[in-house]
């Protein structure tokens, strides 16, 4: 080999030395990343199966206490129910609002109408309003107005036209050709077979993704639900893991036993389709 050979392989060693070092270094800061996020959930589960004061002896293993926390939980809070509750509510959330959004969404993208640009432009303007502006008068409506108090609707209603969902519908719909729904529409589809059977299947990773954000936003959702139930049978997850803590007491191994039931099966899911949710977000955030 030539002098002229040997140095030009020396700085291209170097350089894929250097790569390789960047490599190691951030899978190890990936990896302690990772830690301090399982980390809290470990601990979760590790006190779901203690005693009420384990969360204090600093206990790094499984106890024995999981199904005297479960039984505890479910005679304090009728957990059973609030479960149920909670699955119905997300369920009819995520279906209503996930209709109505992608309706809107699609409106905004493929129709022309009177003051487009500015009811979307007042539709966004409504993400910089604290949700704390609007509880109250929110709560005299559902509660005095409609009577809605302890129903599954006084929940769901409110929230219904989500912002942020419009908004991610109406990127994600700039993605489908007005081709494929002239297309449509010539060959004698009407305005929403156009809507529900052109254009909604095109864009189904992005509704998938959607769809699990309205989800977790709805079984998550603590203070609104306060506020309109008040009867322990309409209680959800959040709001019945709350009674738990009193004045002189709290339920530390109820509360972390409830907190691990609700979360695990999530994160499952998450896990399993995060491909999906990723190709879902990134789809809708960028303008075809």
């Amino acid at each position: 080999m030539t002098s002229k050979a040997v140095s030009q392989s020396r700085p291209r060693n170097a350089h894929k030395s250097s790569e390789t070092l960047q490599s190691i270094l951030l899978h190890i800061l990936m990896t302690l990343g990772a830690l301090l996020f399982i980390a809290p959930l470990y601990l979760m589960l590790v006190y779901a199966t203690h005693p009420d004061n384990g969360i204090y002896s600093g206990a790094l293993w499984f106890g024995s206490e999981a199904v005297n926390n479960f039984k505890n939980l479910q005679a304090d809070t009728n957990f059973l129910k609030a479960t149920f509750n909670s699955l119905m509510i997300a369920v009819l959330y995520t279906t209503v609002s996930l209709l109505f959004t992608s309706m809107a969404g699609f409106a905004f993208t493929k129709y022309e109408f009177v003051g487009k640009n500015f009811w979307f432009g007042l539709i966004l303007a409504t993400i910089a309003i604290p949700a704390f502006v609007t509880i109250i008068p929110q709560y005299i409506m559902v509660a005095r107005d409609f009577h809605l108090t302890n129903t599954y609707w006084a929940v769901i209603l409110p929230g219904l036209a989500n912002t942020v969902g419009i908004f991610y519908m109406r990127q994600t719909f700039q993605g489908v050709h007005n081709d494929l729904l002239n297309a449509a529409r010539i060959d004698g589809a009407s305005e929403f077979r156009v809507f529900w059977q052109i254009a909604l299947p095109v864009v189904r990773p992005s509704l998938a993704a959607l769809a699990i954000l309205l989800f977790l936003a709805s079984w998550n959702d603590y203070l609104w639900p306060l506020l309109v139930l008040n009867n322990k049978d309409a209680y959800t997850i959040p709001v019945a893991l709350g009674t738990l803590v009193g004045l002189t007491r709290v339920s530390w191994g109820g509360i972390m036993m409830g907190t691990a039931i609700s979360t695990m099966p999530f994160l499952i899911l998450f896990m399993l389709a995060q491909r999906h949710i990723v190709a879902g977000v990134a789809g809708g955030s960028v303008k075809g």
